[in-house]
C-alpha cells in the first residue's frame, strides 16, 4: 500500500507513546489520520500537531467505538488503516499475602477483567469495526483494501510475576492474528501484530532512572529502553509491504527475561 493523502488511518492510543509515534509517521506521509484515545488533551493536541482528527473513545464500549468511526469517517472517509496501540496493565500476583496483615489473598477478579477488556477484547471490537468499513471500499491496484496493525507484547510469550492478566491479554491478541487474517484474506485485508519489548512510552517515563537503567542492561543489544519511533516504523513496513500479512513480530532487542 502507497501512503499518501488519498489514504485514511485510524490509530487507537494515539494520543501518546507508540501510537502518537505512528500517527506522526503515518501523517508524515500525507496519510489523513483519526487518533482514538480516551485522554481527551493529549488527543487533541497530537491531532492539531499532525492536522489529523481526535476522537474520545473508550474501547470497551460499542457505542464509543462505533462514535468514533463515525466522526473519524465523516472527516476522513473510509480508513483503509487501523493501527491498534490502545492498551493499559497491571502487576498482581494471582495467589498472595497481604503485605500489612499477612492474609492470602488472590487477584481481584473484575481488575483481571478490565485487563482484558481493554487490551483483548477492545481490539477485536475496532478490528471487526474497521474491517466491516473497510469491505465497502474498491479494491487497489493489487487486489489490497485494507491493513491492520496490532499491539501485543513479548509478555505475550515471556511474562514476568504479576503480569497473569496482561500476558493473557496480549497473548489474545498473538493468537487472533493468523485466524484474523484468513477471515480477512479474501477481501483484500492484511493482519499483523508487533510485540514490543521494553519501550520509553509514557508507563516508564515516570520511573526512576536507576530502574530505567537496569532495564536498559537488560536488553542484550541495543542496551537501551526501545524509541516510539522504532515501533512506528516497523507498523509503517507491514502497512505497505503487500507481502507482509498473519505474522507476530518481536521487536525487542533479543530480550528474554529471567523472572522477576
Amino acid at each position: 500500500m502507497k501512503l499518501d493523502s488519498s489514504i485514511a488511518a485510524v490509530v487507537t492510543g494515539g494520543a501518546s507513546g507508540l501510537g502518537a509515534a505512528t500517527a506522526r509517521a503515518l501523517a508524515a506521509h500525507g496519510v489523513k489520520v483519526a487518533i482514538f484515545d480516551f485522554n481527551e488533551e493529549k488527543g487533541e493536541a497530537v491531532a492539531k500537531e499532525i492536522g489529523g482528527v481526535f476522537c474520545k473513545v473508550d474501547v470497551t464500549s460499542d457505542e464509543q467505538v462505533d462514535a468514533a468511526f463515525a466522526k473519524a469517517r465523516a472527516a476522513h472517509k473510509q480508513e483503509r488503516i487501523l493501527v491498534n496501540c490502545a492498551g493499559t496493565g497491571n502487576a498482581v500476583k494471582t495467589a498472595g499475602r497481604d503485605k500489612k496483615t499477612g492474609e492470602p489473598t488472590h487477584f481481584p477478579l473484575d481488575a483481571f477483567n478490565r485487563i482484558i477488556q481493554i487490551n483483548l477484547v477492545g481490539t477485536f471490537r475496532c478490528i471487526a469495526k474497521s474491517a466491516q468499513g473497510m469491505l465497502s471500499l474498491s479494491p487497489l491496484d493489487d487486489g489490497e483494501r485494507g491493513a491492520i496493525v496490532n499491539t501485543a507484547s513479548v509478555a505475550a510469550e515471556d511474562g514476568q510475576m504479576g503480569q497473569a492478566a496482561y500476558s493473557a491479554s496480549k497473548a489474545g491478541v498473538v493468537g487472533m492474528t493468523l485466524p484474523v487474517a484468513r477471515d480477512l484474506m479474501s477481501e483484500g485485508i492484511r493482519v499483523n501484530t508487533i510485540l514490543p519489548g521494553i519501550f520509553n512510552t509514557p508507563l516508564l517515563q515516570g520511573a526512576p532512572e536507576n530502574v530505567k537503567a537496569a532495564l536498559s542492561a537488560s536488553v542484550p543489544f541495543p542496551k537501551r529502553l526501545g524509541l516510539p519511533e522504532e515501533y512506528a516504523q516497523l507498523a509503517l513496513t507491514m502497512i505497505t509491504n503487500g507481502y507482509f500479512n498473519g505474522e507476530d513480530v518481536r521487536l525487542d532487542g533479543a530480550i528474554r527475561m529471567a523472572p522477576r
